[in-house]
């Protein structure tokens, strides 16, 4: 992977007010680069990811998960700290795409699916992997130079939907409605990701 040098389109920064940097106007992506939470991390190790489901749903910014994680057959004590940290993630993105109601997924990632470049159709989209190789990006001006956000850190990626459309990535999936889309990632398999839009974003 290629060293990421933090710039006007891609900002790092070490607390979560590191993602306030995606509302600059030239901002592409904003990285929270951040390592998970001892205990978190410690009771991930020990999930068994062939036991637990996907969990899709539409919540508010300070709505509880406690309730769909336990659905989703995930036990404690990774269902609290999940919850928690996950809980974290909601208010931050609600806040930062204005709105009081996300869209959130949970997901064992299996296959490649998501292998080629691509932007989303959204306004903002923020990733997080828990678990296994992180979501990795690339810049329209170096397209060979493939960079991944780290395992536990947060990204903040600016969609399709975005009114300003910083010059980052131009590949894209093939899709008439993606036509004119500026920043790109892929996620290839991962344990456990997950992923957060507003309500009505794809």
């Amino acid at each position: 992977m290629t060293l990421v040098m933090p710039d006007d389109i891609v900002v790092l920064g070490h607390d979560r007010s590191s993602l306030d940097a995606i509302a600059r106007p030239d901002a592409a992506l904003a990285i929270w680069w951040r390592s998970l939470p001892d205990a978190l991390r410690a009771a991930l190790a020990f999930l068994d990811f062939d036991t637990v489901d996907d969990v899709s749903l539409d919540l508010a910014a300070g709505e509880a998960i406690d309730g769909a994680l336990a659905d989703a057959s995930y036990a404690d004590p990774v269902a609290t700290l999940l919850a928690e940290d996950i809980g974290l993630l909601v208010r931050r993105h609600a806040a930062l795409i204005g709105e009081d109601r996300l869209r959130l997924r949970l997901e064992v990632v299996e296959t490649d699916a998501c292998r080629r470049f691509h932007a989303d159709f959204v306004t903002l989209r923020l990733l997080c992997s828990y678990v296994g190789p992180g979501t990795q990006w690339c810049r329209a001006d170096a397209a060979d130079a493939v960079c991944e956000v780290p395992t536990g850190a947060v990204a903040v990626f600016r969609g399709g939907c975005c009114s300003t459309r910083p010059p980052f990535s131009t590949a894209r999936r093939q899709s008439a409605r993606l036509a004119n889309v500026v920043s790109c990632w892929r996620s290839i398999r991962c344990p456990a990701r997950l992923s957060l839009s507003g309500r009505t974003s794809a």
